[in-house]
């Protein structure tokens, strides 16, 4: 058997990879100069987005209940015409049916702050009840213009506080790839800019976070995460990765009970702030909670490449459980899944913040894109998948294509030369036989996506082709899991080897 590779050995390896990955950017993104490049990229960058915004949106000219793009403008309705008591109220003037409330409350903050800006400009299309299903040219343009500039003032400069704290140290050119790559990220651009929703807060409050914990500003890293939890509940996934990763850090302090106490507190008091109008009464409280939480609509909802949705082919879960076992079941699973992860943070709490891979790992695969470039270029195209269905939908498949295209051309194969590969890599072999699967894999994607489009489905089976996207997807999401995993715990193996060497040597 051969030895494990040494640290220096992987190393050199994950060098030779980050090289031939970026050897795929264009020339403009190898200037000397960050800043300029920084500016092309930025400018770039927002420029997608724009042209994804002139496509169509969820629900557009689709009564009764229309779809996300009137959700959003429905709480920015309710926000400034109704009283902060109400708002995840049923009430005459707020009917919870119609596209209640039920993020959480910093995203109720945001949508009042946008429902002003809306009124400002075009009363009627935020006024009480009468602007149900507005829709018209200025006040689409406007909607759109709240989520262009939410993403310019929130994840733009997160995603360039992280590259600043994480790839600080490596050249203009990789650093600019990483920002390049942070924010042509095409699955956020098409869900926010395209589908019409406000991630780009949440998760630019998470990367804020994690450039925090990077920088060793665990303080900071408490209020942030706590506020992009705050705005969207779905951030809760990454709760137990920087739970882990600081409670690590707090047991190797000289006053661990002091240091977890702290940063505990500072998580509390930034959800009081948050929550303060809704914590008159515990009725109140629970009401908030109640729409946050929504278990009533079960474990998951459309087709979505998750483990319920695929085996509910073979178990019909909602059928055979009740909803409280169901959530029992998806809590214990997801505790089972994310506990070897956890496990070695508070063991091993490394910067490098891998843990994040584990949980959503969409955002921190892009994260950590230059480091881990087939993990990246793995995963994207399967995460794009999954919401083809529901970008169809939305008459988005124009911009998906797109950006589809954008994203193969600046991503092309980690090894894409089996000579080069052959003497920069000891491991050639293996990255290869990963080549070939991606383009297996991406063969094998072209064509469900083209018989979801032109082959109708059996009447016997309508759902026959986003069943198959859901399994597909999801059967390339298991390996990812499995492999960050393995990468984490190779920390701990890691230090522990380095520990018996340091008393080898003292001995």
């Amino acid at each position: 058997m051969s030895a494990r590779p040494s640290n220096r050995e992987r190393e050199g390896e994950r060098e030779s990879e980050r090289e031939m990955a970026f050897a795929g950017w264009p020339s403009m993104f190898q200037s000397p100069s960050f800043k300029v490049c920084a500016a092309q990229i930025l400018l770039f960058g927002f420029l997608i987005r724009c042209m994804t915004s002139l496509h169509s949106y969820s629900g557009a000219s689709n009564p009764p209940k229309y779809g996300d793009y009137e959700a959003q403008r429905h709480w920015m309705e309710i926000t400034i015409n109704v009283p902060v008591q109400d708002w995840y109220k049923n009430t005459t003037d707020n009917d919870l049916e119609y596209w209640g409330l039920d993020y959480p409350p910093l995203s109720a903050y945001q949508s009042f702050v946008h429902g002003l800006m809306m009124r400002y400009f075009e009363p009627a299309s935020v006024a009480l009840k009468a602007s149900r299903g507005y829709e018209t040219p200025s006040s689409k343009l406007l909607m759109r213009w709240t989520v262009l500039s939410s993403d310019a003032f929130v994840f733009f400069p997160a995603a360039i506080l992280f590259v600043i704290s994480y790839y600080g140290q490596r050249s203009s050119e990789e650093r600019a790839s990483a920002l390049a790559t942070l924010l042509l990220q095409p699955a956020l651009i098409l869900i926010d800019h395209g589908h019409f929703q406000f991630n780009c807060i949440s998760l630019g409050l998470s990367v804020a976070a994690a450039a925090a914990v990077i920088s060793g500003q665990e303080l900071l890293t408490c209020v942030l995460f706590s506020l992009s939890v705050n705005h969207k509940q779905m951030s809760m996934y990454y709760a137990p990765a920087f739970f882990a990763h600081l409670f690590g850090r707090c047991l190797h302090k000289k006053k661990p009970v002091f240091a977890i106490l702290k940063l505990g507190l500072l998580v509390f008091t930034t959800f009081v702030m948050c929550w303060w109008p809704f914590l008159s009464s515990k009725e109140a409280a629970l009401q908030v909670l109640s729409r946050v939480v929504p278990l009533h609509r079960g474990i998951y909802e459309d087709y979505v490449a998750n483990f319920w949705c695929v085996t509910a082919i073979l178990i019909k879960w909602k059928q055979q459980f009740p909803i409280k076992t169901l959530a029992r079941f998806a809590l214990g699973t997801t505790i089972l899944a994310i506990l070897p992860s956890m496990v070695q943070q508070i063991l091993a709490p490394s910067r490098k913040v891998h843990e994040k891979s584990i949980l959503v790992p969409l955002l921190p695969a892009t994260l950590l894109a230059l480091d881990e470039p087939w993990i990246f270029q793995w995963l994207t195209p399967y995460a794009l998948l999954s919401m083809f269905p529901l970008l169809r939908r939305d008459k988005l498949a124009v911009a998906y294509m797109a950006l589809f295209f954008i994203f193969l051309l600046l991503n092309p194969p980690v090894f894409n030369d089996q000579e080069k590969a052959k003497a920069t890599c000891s491991s050639w072999r293996q990255q290869l036989w990963l080549n070939k699967s991606r383009g297996f894999s991406l063969a094998s994607m072209t064509m469900i996506q083209l018989s979801y489009l032109f082959i109708p489905s059996p009447a016997s089976l309508p759902f026959l082709f986003d069943s198959l996207i859901s399994i597909f997807a999801f059967a390339h999401f298991v390996p990812v899991m499995l492999y960050t995993n393995y990468k984490q715990w190779l920390v701990v193996a890691d230090n522990v080897i380095s520990t018996e060497r340091h008393k080898e040597k003292k001995q």
